[in-house]
């Protein structure tokens, strides 16, 4: 008969044990990447009018480099970005293509942030078979430049019908000025805002378009205040729409304001000023939504930059993600990261939680936007007022 082990030691085994099976419980996160790295190029503004926006592109691209090296990079390789300065103007966008196109350790091309930026680019981008990751390129026409064209952005053919549903039927506002900037993305976005708000019942008393380097609004407010208004839309990037309501406030234009997602940054706080208090406007991501992944990615950025991220922000970070999760899959070069971005499933994301792109549009197709407005200095989450849900 065999010995029976002492009550200590079979206790001590049974521990043993039980921190043996944990151990293979907990999920293993590989060694810190190393070597020659994995590149991918940016096109975007460092310098320039749209320069915030290049910096809080940086600041998710670092975030996402320390996750994805951290965590073994590119099969042991870390990942490294060749961030080009084009101040997002279409001529440099065409010249960091023809160097990224030639350079071959260039796997991915983020960028550029407009959409007439990078539609410049595209047609180099296509004959080159190097991807274009236009991740805040919503014209509707930027992935029809080719099968090389992908993006994470909602295009403005959903975005602004969802826009003018806000304005119309949840702000209760039927006479309408729209400004807006006069660029290709503009116009567009203007035309699809116009369309829908006066499907849903509004009328577009004034659009008014101004110049991507404007300064003073005060003739274009003029003629719009005498159309009689009951709002003012802004299609506008931060910059720019800050300018125009502390011109419109100078001007005594108090008038209901409401801006496109594009307005969405620290920028537009810090140059509205007080003018910006009571601005309505859209986002596809706050940093208040409660999900794991959007918490986790709010706190380390607010512990690395002592400040709130925006939505460029955590585009970017998505961005490298799912360039880094195609690269991994699918392979470290270019004709494989083509076949990784028609048939990746799932890969990780802070703005809609996973990532497939339809293979037809190249788009992420899932349109869904937060209503905010600025409250003492702040971007808050607008609440709808129940009587006037219940009135209508």
């Amino acid at each position: 008969m065999p010995r029976r082990l002492p009550r200590k030691l079979l206790t001590l085994s049974a521990a043993l044990a039980v921190a043996v099976a944990a151990l293979h419980l907990r999920p293993v996160q590989a060694a810190p990447a190393s070597g020659e790295p994995v590149w991918v190029g940016v096109s975007g503004p460092v310098t320039g009018q749209n320069a915030q926006y290049g910096l809080q592109w940086k600041r998710g691209f670092d975030l996402a480099l320390d996750d994805i090296n951290g965590d073994g990079g590119i099969k042991g390789r870390p990942l490294s970005l060749d961030f080009q300065d084009s101040q997002s103007d279409p001529r440099q966008a065409v010249a960091i293509a023809q160097k990224f196109v030639g350079d071959p350790r260039i796997l991915v091309e983020l960028g550029d942030f407009s959409s007439p930026a990078s539609m410049a680019a595209s047609p180099i981008y296509q004959r080159g078979k190097l991807i274009q990751f236009g991740f805040t390129n919503s014209h509707p026409d930027f992935t029809k430049g080719g099968d090389y064209m992908w993006s994470t952005s909602i295009s403005q053919a959903e975005e602004q019908p969802l826009l003018a549903e806000f304005v119309v039927r949840q702000l209760g506002l039927k006479r309408v000025a729209v400004l807006y900037l006069n660029t290709d993305w503009g116009r567009t976005s203007k035309d699809l805002f116009v369309k829908a708000a006066e499907q849903y019942g509004a009328t577009v008393v004034a659009a008014e378009g101004y110049q991507p380097d404007e300064k003073d609004y005060r003739s274009t407010l003029v003629r719009v205040r005498d159309a009689k208004p009951d709002s003012l839309v802004l299609i506008s990037y931060a910059p720019d729409g800050a300018q125009i309501v502390r011109q419109a406030r100078q001007a005594g234009v108090t008038l209901p304001t409401v801006g496109a997602s594009s307005l969405y940054s620290p920028k537009f706080l810090e140059l509205g000023g007080a003018a910006a208090e009571g601005v309505h406007l859209d986002s596809n991501f706050f940093p208040n939504d409660p999900r794991p992944e959007v918490q986790r990615f709010v706190t380390r950025y607010r512990a690395k930059y002592q400040q709130e991220p925006d939505a460029f922000a955590a585009r970017a970070y998505d961005a490298l993600l799912v360039t880094a999760t195609v690269l991994r899959e699918y392979g470290a070069s270019r004709e494989a990261a083509r076949k990784g971005f028609a048939q990746i499933k799932d890969a990780p994301s802070v703005v809609f939680g996973k990532v497939a792109f339809d293979p037809q549009t190249r788009r992420v197709a899932q349109a869904k936007n937060v209503h905010l407005i600025v409250k003492q200095g702040q971007f808050v989450v607008w609440q709808t007022d129940p009587a006037k849900v219940a009135a209508k």
